[in-house]
């Protein structure tokens, strides 16, 4: 018998993977091009050709024995001295290896910090709409997910209703700027009034309260929009990173953690990820794709693609009379469902051949996630059935 956690899992599976794969069987029977799945996060840009260079290259030039060992849990000492080392000259940091645990992806690199950080009954601050899938990684180390819903007219934080949530209980606050699903990226403004909460809260309970700062999506925004760096504002810092999303890499599961030198209790954080990205299962990154990371760190994809995507699917959803706050950030779109049941309305657009997702999936009923890293096809293709649903809910 399976344990009852696990069936709680289970009941609360995934709606974008179930989307996902009833769009793999509409496309059976109606052929892909008929078939538009907005469904699913995946990168549809390919990688910068230097980084299929780089992996040869690193192939081709070290002993197997230094590549394919194990290497220390955190990751290569070399490798993390560069990520430090950029982060040093990009942001003005003064960080060194120990600051970071590279991982197999940003879902460990949350993974470990909440291992680390979190004793049953703590509860972590999410601000809705959020990925979904942080109530698993937060029920995982017996932790409970507090969410507050977002002002739904800019997507950002309700910084009152976070405040009035706060409780001795609070250990850590989950933000995802550029946001999954919105797109919004979250002001200086609301990152300032964050820290100045968290930073009396914690004063008053002497107990600190830790951000973790989910950034897969840093690099792709648009408009010329800048991404606050989370640690300029507020200590008790940490950083999700991958390169599953900036270099269309979510196969090769790679990114990393990050924690903030003047956290609270660094020394003991950095020795305990260590140790969790071992009794985790991880037991370390992708060895191939660590030393991958100096080559390709600072190059990007091509994401002319998705902002063409992007203007085109915000005029063509807004022209049909969808309401919508434009993305800044990211390749999803969240418009308001034309009921208030967005499952339901999920569903009647299948029969358009419309594939997206709830927004309850992400804690934010009344509006659906289109996922636009999709052909550019797919989006001017779909303009007929976007324009049927509508006249459907409009009779």
């Amino acid at each position: 018998m399976v344990s009852e956690k696990m069936k709680t899992f289970m009941s609360g599976n995934s709606a974008i993977r179930a989307m996902f794969e009833e769009g793999k069987k509409m496309a059976k029977i109606y052929g892909p091009e008929n078939v538009y799945d907005f469904s699913l996060g995946n990168p549809s840009v390919e990688p910068p050709k230097e980084v299929n260079e780089a992996a040869i290259k690193i192939l081709q030039q070290t002993a197997p024995n230094a590549l394919h060992g194990y290497p220390n849990n955190s990751g290569f000492e070399d490798v993390r001295l560069f990520l430090a080392q950029r982060s040093n000259r990009l942001h003005g940091t003064d960080y060194n290896e120990r600051n970071y645990v590279i991982t197999t992806g940003a879902a460990a690199a949350l993974n470990i910090a909440l291992k680390v950080i979190l004793d049953p009954g703590d509860e972590v601050i999410v601000f809705a709409p959020y990925f979904g899938e942080y109530n698993n990684y937060v029920r995982n180390y017996d932790g409970v997910v507090v969410p507050i819903l977002s002002d739904t007219s800019t997507f950002q934080p309700d910084i009152a209703s976070f405040e009035q949530k706060i409780t001795d209980k609070t250990k850590a606050v989950i933000i995802n700027t550029p946001n999954n699903p919105t797109g919004v990226v979250y002001s200086e403004e609301t990152l300032k009034a964050i820290a100045d909460i968290l930073n009396k809260k914690s004063a008053k309970t002497g107990r600190p309260i830790y951000i973790i700062s989910d950034e897969p999506y840093r690099e792709l925004v648009y408009d010329g929009i800048k991404v606050p760096f989370v640690p300029d504002y507020y200590n008790n810092t940490f950083i999700a990173y991958s390169y599953s999303k900036s270099l269309s890499l979510p196969g090769e599961r790679i990114g990393y953690v990050c924690v903030n030198s003047a956290a609270d209790g660094f020394d003991d954080i950095v020795s305990c990820l260590n140790v969790a990205n071992r009794i985790c299962g991880f037991v370390n990154a992708p060895t191939l794709w660590q030393k991958v990371i100096p080559y390709c760190a600072d190059l990007k994809v091509d994401i002319s693609v998705y902002e063409q995507n992007r203007k085109d699917l915000y005029n063509m959803l807004t022209e049909l009379g969808y309401e919508c706050v434009k993305p800044q950030g990211a390749f999803y779109m969240f418009p308001k469902t034309l009921i208030a049941d967005d499952k339901e309305f999920c569903n009647a657009a299948k029969e358009f051949r419309l594939l997206i997702v709830p927004g309850s999936s992400f804690g934010c009923p009344g509006f659906t996630r289109i996922s636009y890293c999709v052909s550019h096809d797919t989006v001017i293709n779909s303009y007929d059935s976007f324009k049927a649903l509508k006249e459907k809910f409009s009779k």
